[in-house]
């Protein structure tokens, strides 16, 4: 049997602020496997970090979609780098916090994509929002989620619905003024006017504490100028019916992975 290897093609876009520095992207990014320092969770997707002068830099490795996936990144939808590096860049325009976009690179041959990668400035921060979820007791826990209620407000009143809007995606930052929001993991964003229910929705995947939905339920509530238990019920509603879901797709996983062992 022959087997037909096809030329690959590489795609790359630099931000003007470091285009000066692409021969350095380009080599971490030929050498990723062999360069740079491993960085938090890899079971995905693999991230780098790698040094520039007095910069750090964080490289997100995407992992090669499945077959279908890579016929319609090839010819049909941006691919999650692209995504990340175009939100990115809407997002300051908008004056969001993310970490600062520095480039994206895609790897695909004349029908299918391959790998692509994410590079942005590393952005070093206090905490992130899941440390709210894990402390209840976290100093100036209340302050924190508060603030954090207002930025997502931020978010909707510029018609962004951050569709990953989860405990790790939000980096914070204590600053002069209180604290400062960095959102990440943006390959999965839509910049649409959102009716109320979506906006509360918008909540749903962050934590379980009731305790925490009933102040951001409060802080929503006085930012909307709607009643706080008009705002409440929706968001334990939509929380709720995420959990259950989440539960779901667990049991189905455990269950599939048992019929698979026999």
């Amino acid at each position: 049997m022959v087997y037909l290897t096809m030329p690959m093609n590489r795609v790359k876009k630099i931000h003007d602020s470091f285009i000066q520095h692409e021969p350095f992207l380009d080599d971490i990014i030929t050498n990723f496997d062999t360069k740079g320092e491993d960085f938090g969770n890899q079971d995905r997707n693999a991230l780098k970090l790698f040094k520039l002068d007095a910069k750090t830099l964080n490289v997100k490795s995407f992992r090669v979609p499945n077959f279908i996936n890579q016929i319609a990144y090839r010819f049909i939808r941006k691919s999650k780098a692209e995504r990340s590096f175009v939100y990115a860049k809407k997002l300051q325009a908008l004056s969001i916090g993310t970490p600062q976009p520095i480039a994206f690179y895609e790897y695909k041959n004349l029908l299918l994509f391959k790998k692509s990668y994410y590079i942005s400035e590393q952005l070093e921060c206090d905490l992130t929002y899941r440390e709210l979820t894990t402390d209840l007791n976290y100093p100036n826990h209340e302050r924190i989620l508060r603030a954090f209620t207002r930025f997502t407000y931020q978010l909707h009143q510029n018609n962004i619905n951050f569709l990953d809007h989860s405990p790790g995606n939000t980096l914070i930052k204590q600053s002069a003024n209180g604290y400062d929001f960095f959102l990440v993991d943006l390959n999965r964003m839509e910049f649409v006017p959102m009716d109320f229910e979506t906006r509360i929705k918008n909540f749903a995947k962050l934590t379980i504490h009731k305790s925490m939905i009933e102040i951001m339920s409060d802080e929503y509530a006085k930012c909307c100028d709607q009643p706080f238990e008009t705002v409440f019920h929706l968001m334990w509603k939509h929380t709720e019916a995420f959990q259950e879901k989440y539960r779901r797709k667990k049991r189905l996983k455990k269950k599939l992975k048992f019929w698979k062992k026999r």
